[in-house]
């Protein structure tokens, strides 16, 4: 496993050992109130996160807290690879293969899910060099693919 996904598999262990709802219909969104100690009424108490995803509002600051300390760690890995060859690297496989780069050769799904905008890439050597890197990486793989097929 390369360190992006370490980190990506640690950062989402500590997502969802935090205490977030999910509700898709009406039992669901009771159990879930109930299961705060809250009832169905208590609406007041929470918001939605989006995606049928509900958070207390007494966790909000926590919530908040979380996703700056896991958006400060990954920016935090990407200053430290000078080079782009370690963790941007990873981070740009990982992430690649994950938006089927290999067959649609679009890097914007990519580029959405790392919060990264062509123009850092541009301005950046090791975020460049890394991109490079995991393309030819992405690309390599899918031609050997492609030669055991036949």
């Amino acid at each position: 496993m390369n360190k992006y996904e370490e980190i990506k598999n640690k950062h989402q262990k500590r997502v969802n050992d935090f205490p977030l709802g999910f509700a898709f219909s009406n039992e669901q969104f009771k159990n879930m109130m109930e299961k705060w100690g809250l009832t169905e009424n208590d609406t007041d108490k929470i918001v939605s996160i989006d995606g049928g995803g509900f958070l207390r509002k007494t966790d909000i600051e926590e919530y908040n807290k979380m996703w700056a300390e896991i958006r400060k760690e990954h920016k935090d890995l990407i200053g430290e690879d000078k080079t782009g060859e370690g963790y941007i690297k990873d981070m740009f496989v990982s992430e690649l293969e994950n938006h089927e780069y290999g067959y649609t050769y679009e890097l914007d799904d990519t580029l959405d899910a790392l919060e990264l905008t062509r123009e850092q890439i541009a301005n950046s050597p090791s975020l460049s060099h890394g991109l490079e890197l995991a393309k030819k990486e992405i690309l390599d793989k899918e031609k050997e693919q492609d030669y055991d097929i036949e």
